[in-house]
């Protein structure tokens, strides 16, 4: 079904495409295929704020690198063919080697619908259980842990916690850059209420420089840190022993194998690599505080112990009662809008549908409402055993949904190869350039899929809140939406009765009616209310928490919070403490390979660049991959600020510009996860980490890859601004980023400037050049001219006189470019101040500026927002404002 984008110059309200905080957006069509975006003062996630990637998609959905048109092994097709070939390849692979040799691999990026749909199809229909997401490596350990504490996969809090806790702990979690909402509102709790903030982290992160209290405890130690927590709080008398008594099980043997792991405080320093006074101080803070929220992310569930630390972290709020209470509680904090969605209609290998598994009473229930009768009985390969079983010819068939695992994945390299033993291979994409889109099989079919802002369905955020995402902008070319691409499928394998949707709406209310089914109150997800719900009311949904059965009073409001009463979803009803292992890392450093290599992400970019990456005030504030490391690792292997480097496991390796820092602990790196082959040279996290499986979970480690760093020579460094993507000769190290008006490359070579001069004559080959060529001094500066209008300009210089590229991009937005310009892109020089690198993403505000005002008078963070309004939209950006104040200024500003 097609829908109509709304008329020019109306408001649709719509949800941001981002991480799990679910903003609420104001989209402005304009008719010409831009848009302008706001925040939705009214949806209660953010109350109208956004952060810098919320504030920017009005940049990203232009159709640039579009796929547009369905292709077959390299050639474009009709949809009637493509479908044919998918339909007919699902079907011969499942008649050759059964239907659990296909495989579906999706994607916290699509909707509910979409995911509804696919779930449905592959394990209720084809008769596969192997469908896993990328969700995988986002919240899983969560999951699990929810499951063995609760019996549930619930999130007993929501947001207004946050407002209303004494203390926050943020347990893995920079939420200033990757949650800044919900930061925001943890810093304005603080101003309002004296909120304390504590942050667990081996790196000293924008979060951690925003802390009443920082603990940087060596990695892997999460759960030493929490089974000390837990011994400190029983030997204090901080437990709360009527609710332990009446509503819990397992504590004695959970607080045995807790005084194995951290007897007493001084242990658990000893075990965390933390001052002994730090420890005492958080473990007071702590006990002595009633309202408190323990926020973990990935940082937490990235690893091989990730769910052994969600319950340890549990287990702390279990035994003091502070679960289920305003202002207390355990809040996992999802990375991608749409992961809860995906865990609601069964999107991971080891669920069905509606919070269901697999107990023989879940999978008959979900097979009657179906009528499914080839519905799976048990689970399947999770996402790294899952490639695994490609790599080894037991999977045949694979269907990529909105996600990039070429990039993502860990052992990404053997992925490429495995993809490549396929019979056949289908990704459903938006974009035609991703590595995923790259890597082809036998039979390989790629499906153009609608992208945000031409999607119309529902996801759900991190506190269980769902809401819509409407259409705004006209399906491009013959992109259609994912739901109706899979059910268009299941009609050619003769399940069209079960798929025969002409909505999203009335797929969601299946999937509604499903969560009610057999339900009266013994599954957590139950959104019965909205079973029934029409058209025009779905297409007005507010936002809306679940759960919200059908003896809800009113259908419009949901519960906030789980386990108030002290139930929960296990077969008695109380929660499970759970014994949890010692902490250790899956693989050890060892002499050749002496660092623990942490991942993550950067405030400004998403997943892997593929909506950020066209962005030019997302690319501005980390323009290239880079790797962290300490000062006296750093001098150790003569890396230097600003060179490049080469990171090394057992799997792969990366090139990265180096960061010196003193943020990042001794015998640590870390680098971001964001860059992949499109848009760099060599720096794809995947190709470097292992990611052993956590044994609950099976969410890949990838937090803690024992690594090698060495440092690369080049001769040369060097920038290259055009209209339109070039990439650069074999050999040279390079990074891509958007900038106003085109494309840039960042750049570094051992060829010399005559090498370079002959490069650009033949990029521009019967163009006019103007050029400045020193080659004595192996400098050379060049512009490229059509007709008068700028096409392309270049700088290159010996490494250690890296040119500055901040002029460069300003003089290269103007397309026509006067004298002075043009001087000016030869000299090097510009002829007027630039901005500097972007700080303030939000508001565009360059190092410059801000450095400006604060010369100016500006001595607080405050009154350099008043000054040039940077840091007053998100806040990200407000720890690299305060570190540009002079140093008093800063410890009154604190």
């Amino acid at each position: 079904m097609t829908v109509s984008a709304p008329e020019t110059g109306s408001v649709v309200r719509t949800t941001c495409p981002y991480c799990g905080v679910g903003c609420g957006v104001l989209a402005t069509p304009d008719g010409k295929g831009g848009v302008g975006i706001a925040g939705d003062t009214e949806h209660p996630a953010n109350l109208g704020k956004l952060c810098s990637k919320g504030s920017a998609l009005g940049e990203t959905v232009n159709l640039d690198d579009r796929l547009l048109h369905p292709v077959k092994d390299g050639a474009r097709v009709s949809w009637e063919a493509a479908l044919g070939a998918v339909a007919g390849g699902l079907r011969r692979t499942a008649e050759r080697h059964g239907p659990g040799a296909i495989a579906f691999y999706l994607s916290g990026q699509l909707l509910t619908e979409d995911y509804y749909v696919a779930n449905k199809l592959a394990k209720g229909f084809i008769g596969t259980p192997h469908v896993d997401t990328n969700s995988r490596l986002c919240m899983s350990s969560a999951v699990a842990a929810h499951r063995r504490a609760f019996g549930s996969d619930t999130v007993p809090g929501c947001y207004e916690d946050l407002d209303e806790a004494d203390l926050i702990v943020l347990v893995g979690s920079n939420a200033s850059w990757c949650h800044p909402v919900l930061f925001r509102r943890m810093a304005e709790a603080r101003a309002r209420r004296g909120t304390k903030i504590v942050t667990v982290d081996p790196r000293f992160t924008q979060t951690g420089e925003e802390s009443d209290l920082f603990l940087p405890l060596a990695p892997g130690s999460d759960s030493a840190l929490f089974s000390g927590l837990l011994v400190h709080l029983a030997d204090t008398g901080a437990a709360d022993r009527a609710f332990v008594d009446e509503h819990t099980a397992g504590l004695d043997a959970a607080l045995e194998r807790a005084r194995a792991i951290a007897p007493s405080i001084a242990a658990t320093a000893a075990a965390t690599g933390l001052p002994e006074a730090e420890v005492a101080r958080f473990f007071e803070l702590f006990a002595k505080t009633k309202r408190v929220v323990t926020a973990f992310s990935q940082g937490a569930n990235q690893s091989a112990q990730g769910t052994d630390k969600g319950n340890a972290i549990i287990n702390c709020h279990l035994l003091t009662g502070r679960i289920g209470q305003p202002g207390a509680g355990p809040f996992s904090l999802t990375g991608q809008p749409n992961a809860m969605g995906g865990r609601e209609v069964g999107g991971l290998a080891n669920m069905l549908a509606a919070h269901m598994h697999f107990a023989p009473e879940e999978v008959d229930r979900v097979r009657r409402f179906w009528s499914a009768p080839n519905i799976v009985t048990g689970e399947g390969l999770k996402a790294v055993a899952m490639f695994d079983a490609i790599a080894k010819g037991k999977i045949k068939a694979l269907w990529v949904m909105g996600t990039n695992p070429l990039v993502s994945m860990p052992r990404a390299d053997m992925i490429r190869e495995a993809l490549a033993k396929l019979d056949l291979y289908v990704v459903s994409e938006v974009v035609a350039d991703s590595d995923t889109v790259k890597g082809l099989g036998k039979t390989t079919v790629l499906l153009p899929a609608l992208a945000w802002g031409e999607k119309n369905g529902t996801v759900t955020n991190s506190e269980r809140r769902i809401s819509r995402q409407r259409s705004f902008l006209k399906a491009p070319g013959e992109a259609r939406p994912d739901w109706a691409i899979v059910c268009d499928v299941a009609r050619r394998l003769g399940h069209g009765k079960a798929f025969g949707y002409l909505s999203a709406a009335a797929i969601f209310r299946e999937h509604a009616a499903l969560s009610a089914f057999e339900n009266n109150g013994t599954r957590d997800f139950d959104i019965g209310a909205l079973g029934d719900i029409a058209e025009a009311a779905y297409d007005t949904a507010a936002p809306v928490q679940w759960p919200l059965p059908k003896r809800a009073v009113s259908a419009g409001k949901g519960r906030a919070r789980f386990f108030a009463d002290g139930r929960f979803y296990t077969f008695d009803q109380r929660a499970r403490f759970v014994a949890v292992q010692a902490p250790a890392l899956a693989e050890s450093v060892t002499e050749e390979r002496p660092f623990v290599l942490n991942t993550g992400r950067v405030r400004d970019h998403w997943h892997t660049m593929t909506r950020t990456g066209r962005s030019q005030r997302l690319s501005a504030h980390r323009s290239v991959p880079f790797l962290e490391i300490h000062p006296d690792d750093a001098a150790a292997r003569g890396l230097v600020d600003g060179g490049i480097a080469r990171v090394s496991s057992v799997h792969g390796s990366a090139d990265l510009e180096v960061i010196v820092t003193q943020a990042i602990r001794p015998g640590s790196l870390f680098m971001p996860m964001h860059w992949s082959d499109a848009t760099a040279s060599r720096a794809r996290v995947g190709a470097v980490v292992r990611g052993v499986p956590d044994p609950v979970s099976g969410q890949p480690e990838l937090k803690a890859t024992p690594a090698s760093v060495e440092p690369l020579a080049f001769r040369a460094r060097g920038y290259l601004l055009s209209r339109d993507a070039r990439t650069p000769p074999e050999g040279w190290w390079w990074a891509r980023a958007a900038v106003t008006g085109g494309s840039a490359l960042q750049f570094a070579t051992n060829d010399g400037s005559r090498e370079a001069a002959l490069l650009m004559r033949g990029l521009f080959q019967g163009l006019e050049l103007a050029e400045y060529a020193d080659h004595a001094r192996g400098r050379y500066r060049c512009a490229v001219y059509d007709e008068g209008r700028l096409v392309a300009c270049l700088a290159f210089a010996p490494a250690e006189a890296r040119p500055d590229w901040e002029a460069a991009k300003a003089l290269f937005a103007e397309t026509e470019p006067d004298a002075t310009v043009r001087r000016a892109l030869l000299s090097g020089r510009a002829a007027t101040a630039a901005a500097g690198p972007t700080i303030c993403a939000c508001h565009g505000v360059g190092l410059d500026v801000i450095t400006g005002v604060i010369e100016a008078g500006a001595d607080t963070v405050e009154a350099v927002g008043a000054a040039c309004k940077a840091g007053t939209n998100c806040g990200s950006c407000v720890p690299e404002i305060r570190k540009l104040l002079p140093e008093a200024l800063a410890r009154s500003a604190a």
